[in-house]
């Protein structure tokens, strides 16, 4: 059974000031996020590891959206279930129980800062390129009045794009991931993330960990982009980044990251 919020407002105030930077604020510390919830804890994407995650301490969690045939916004990370099923083919009420929607998560932690990674890849087979996930992630937000604690992230640009053209006052990331081997040959530029994202008023960056160094913090920060970057377990790591200036380490075991960071 899933759980729907109704004109649910968010109790966000103070513990928002962490996570908004503006370019007159200095972020007192580096914050945490859980990776889909407590995943190491517990069942990724789950209300339980949601929840688990908020009483550790976590400042908030990343969960990913995918669409089901009629409509529903669904939390899962792989376009198919464990049994086979494309989510894009059957309707919100054939999912497992365990399997829960944007609106069940609001509702389960109604004062957590949650990171909504929009899964819309043009080579997968739910890809929708006329961005009707987009306007429906954003028209889901509204109805759960959610907008003071929400970012809505995505790999695909374009999707970015579509969620800020639909309301600009919604918080937005663009997500990156650069494999070892392109930055050895310098097929990619991290700088050029952050020049599109800071051109197209994207309020973050949510880069993958190998590329974060000294250079792309000062470039981000200059360009008054939040850095969220994932996914970080090794807590040298972790304390490296903090000490770097980064918004938020994105993380499996955020009770592990909170204690070093503590």
């Amino acid at each position: 059974m899933h759980l729907w919020c109704a004109g649910q407002r968010s109790v966000y105030f103070e513990a928002r000031k962490g996570f908004v930077v503006t370019l007159d604020t200095e972020i007192a510390k580096t914050l945490v996020v859980a990776h889909r919830g407590a995943s190491v804890a517990a069942v990724e994407n789950t209300l339980e590891a949601f929840t688990t995650a908020e009483r550790m301490g976590a400042y908030g969690s990343e969960l990913d959206i995918r669409r089901s045939a009629d409509g529903a916004l669904v939390v899962h990370h792989d376009a198919h279930l464990a049994d086979g099923r494309l989510i894009a083919d059957i309707a919100a009420s054939e999912l497992p129980e365990h399997v829960p929607l944007l609106a069940d998560v609001f509702a389960a932690i109604p004062t957590q800062f949650v990171n909504v990674e929009i899964k819309n890849h043009d080579d997968e087979p739910d890809f929708d390129p006329d961005q009707d996930i987009a306007r429906a992630v954003v028209e889901e937000i509204r109805r759960c009045e959610a907008i003071e604690r929400v970012l809505v992230s995505s790999f695909d640009f374009a999707t970015v794009l579509a969620v800020r053209e639909a309301d600009a006052g919604i918080s937005t990331g663009s997500l990156f991931w650069v494999d070892d081997q392109a930055l050895v040959e310098r097929r990619s530029d991290p700088m050029a993330e952050i020049a599109r994202a800071a051109e197209h008023g994207v309020r973050a960056i949510h880069p993958h960990n190998p590329v974060v160094d000294a250079a792309f913090v000062e470039a981000a920060r200059d360009s008054g982009l939040d850095i969220h970057v994932w996914t970080v377990d090794p807590i040298d790591r972790i304390l490296e980044l903090a000490e770097l200036g980064v918004t938020s380490v994105i993380t499996n075991t955020p009770d592990l990251a909170i204690a070093a960071l503590s």
